[in-house]
């Protein structure tokens, strides 16, 4: 029996797979794709990955903007271990973070429950608290704020009608810190904006259920808004805690470019800043930033070790 091979039929044939793209296509669509990609990796390569790995080894020199670098292992890091300004920076810079995010964070917090209410001009208020935000960390702002703290300025004679003859605090160490801290605080729009949409995103019901149930409104925040923005408030922490340890311009411009009165506002990019740039020890400088990437790092670290412990995201309470 001779076995006749059928050809196919119109409709096997329309079912047909089609036919692959060419490779010299893809290869035309990945390079459309890094040509658009350019400017992004020249820029990162250029200006961020080049000065890292470059400020990596200039960490371990001595070099100080005029001469070659010299190689000295780690003498920078145990030279700033014993200098005492350093470690002055390293608990300005504490306090300020320890003391100022909570403060900005709780603000941030309670007007963000205030305009989470329905209101008229709710926009209004929105736009009105997050402007600060943009423009807090302007130079301009910080001649302003030195103005305000200043002798005899607004916040000393407000305070003198209160029977507190204490002066300026700009020029007082022991509170010229506290007007960065103000003026940290007074910049607490954006995490305020972050807050609100966490609590756009709380289910109504649970309220009602709670009130039901006969619970104040003290016990429906610790019991039903903090878990459930509990995501949001770690987010928030964790971007504020970064942003306090890079404090330089407020501080530098209070401060008069002193960084003081005593080194009161000598934060850790302040003294980073006077080695490297007006003492030409850009070797100690570099050192200096490297140890504070460890500990913005550690920092980081640590906070995702404790969330597992009081962050509740909806996807594990499933």
């Amino acid at each position: 029996m001779t076995l006749v091979e059928k050809s196919p039929s119109p409709a096997t044939a329309r079912r047909a797979p089609a036919a692959r793209p060419r490779p010299r296509r893809g290869r035309r669509e990945n390079l459309a794709g890094y040509l658009f990609m350019s400017p992004w990796i020249a820029g990162f390569l250029l200006l961020t990955a080049g000065p890292m790995v470059a400020s990596l080894y200039f960490a371990f020199t001595d070099y100080n903007l005029f001469s070659s670098p010299r190689w000295i292992g780690l003498d920078n890091f145990t030279r700033m271990l014993d200098d005492p300004r350093w470690q002055k920076s390293v608990e300005v810079t504490a306090r300020y973070v320890v003391i100022g995010t909570p403060l900005k964070l709780l603000l941030a917090l309670g007007v963000a429950l205030l305009l989470a209410q329905s209101r008229r001009g709710q926009a209004f208020y929105r736009a009105a608290f997050y402007a600060p935000s943009l423009i807090g960390a302007s130079v301009s702002v910080g001649f302003v704020w030195r103005a305000l703290f200043s002798d005899d300025a607004i916040v000393d004679r407000t305070q003198s009608l209160f029977g507190f003859d204490v002066g300026g605090w700009v020029g007082d160490p022991d509170r010229v810190l506290y007007s960065l801290v103000a003026l940290t605080v007074w910049q607490f729009g954006a995490p305020m904006v972050i807050f609100l949409a966490g609590l756009k995103q709380v289910p109504r019901e649970l309220y009602e259920a709670a009130e039901m149930d006969g619970a104040g409104a003290l016990r429906r925040f610790w019991s039903i808004t903090l878990p459930m923005i509990s995501p949001v408030l770690f987010f928030n922490v964790l971007l504020e805690t970064i942003h306090s340890f890079q404090i330089f311009g407020s501080a530098y411009v209070v401060s008069n470019t002193s960084c003081g009165p005593a080194d009161a506002t000598l934060v850790y990019t302040c003294y980073l800043y006077q080695q490297g740039f007006k003492n030409a020890q850009m070797g100690f400088a570099s050192a200096m930033a490297w140890m504070l990437l460890l500990a913005v790092a550690l920092v980081t670290a640590v906070l995702f070790w404790s969330q597992k412990k009081w962050v509740h995201y909806e996807e594990a309470a499933r």
